[in-house]
């Protein structure tokens, strides 16, 4: 346990310690941590010392590192990633899925095929909520058909905040006002603003770890994986490109962060079509719905 009466708010980290934490950091996740991050590393783990009881940064570390602390490290990953997120975040993206992507959907609704779409890093919720508003709205007979969005993040905390659904004022600054109206419910006792079950239903959320096994069945017509590989080295991205065409269906797209592009070793597997948006290479979804 941490001495008495220190307060861990005072214990520096050392840079052999931050160095192992970033190694590990990178294996578990892919998580690239340049040494002038020491001191923020330093201040998202003080309260993992203080909940796994260590006296200092480097007996965290050996705790972590240790067969003993396999669960921790999930704790650990989960302190040290960001979850910035925000309701229909870089529009432009569902702009492309209400004129481009949508009518394909819809031609596959009407054929009896399943609709995936897959929000990789779904953070708090807002994206893949954002898009299951996007469905409601610009076709709502999708609802009657086999649609699933599925929201992943490798953070467990911020999972369940996603699964709550609830948002503060701020928080949905981004919804358009008729659908705040149509898919929000206001809890005026603490003003807070919850999803409605109607756009909450075609969502499921798991936690998954990018860099490990994917058990997702099946294909996915879009993926929205936005200001995620940000965080990887090069290395790391180009190992992923493959892995998610391998996951797409045929006249499938992907979305991007706004700092993000797909190597140019992958341009064999996706096309740039507008703005960090990508489609399959040699689909014809982009000649559909365009204006």
């Amino acid at each position: 346990m941490t001495s008495p009466g220190r307060d861990p708010g005072t214990i520096a980290m050392d840079p052999q310690s931050f160095q192992a934490i970033a190694a590990l950091a990178k294996e578990e996740a892919g998580l690239i941590l340049p040494t002038g991050k020491m001191t923020m590393v330093q201040s998202r783990l003080r309260k993992r010392l203080a909940e796994t009881g260590q006296a200092s940064y480097e007996s965290y570390c050996k705790f972590v590192c240790s067969s003993a602390g396999t669960e921790e490290r999930r704790y650990m990953i989960s302190a040290l990633t960001t979850n910035v997120s925000h309701f229909f975040r870089e529009s432009h993206h569902f702009d492309i899925l209400r004129t481009k992507v949508l009518p394909v959907l819809k031609q596959k609704a009407r054929n009896g095929e399943r609709i995936r779409i897959w929000s990789a890093g779904c953070s708090s919720g807002q994206e893949p909520y954002s898009i299951s508003m996007c469905l409601q709205a610009a076709a709502p007979e999708l609802a009657q058909s086999d649609v699933l969005i599925l929201g992943t993040d490798i953070d467990p905390a911020i999972l369940e905040k996603a699964e709550a659904a609830e948002y503060s004022e701020q928080q949905i600054a981004g919804i358009p006002d008729d659908m705040r109206r149509n898919y929000l419910e206001h809890n005026k006792a603490n003003q807070t603003y919850r999803v409605t079950p109607a756009i909450k239903r075609l969502v499921r959320f798991r936690e998954l770890n990018l860099l490990r096994d994917w058990p997702m069945k099946g294909h996915f017509d879009v993926v929205f994986c936005r200001n995620v590989v940000i965080y990887f080295d090069p290395e790391t991205q180009a190992s992923l490109w493959p892995r998610f065409r391998q996951r797409i269906t045929n006249e499938g797209w992907i979305f991007l962060g706004h700092s993000e592009r797909i190597a140019d070793s992958a341009i064999s597997l996706f096309e740039p079509n507008g703005m960090t948006a990508y489609r399959v290479a040699g689909s014809k979804a982009s000649s559909v719905g365009k204006e």
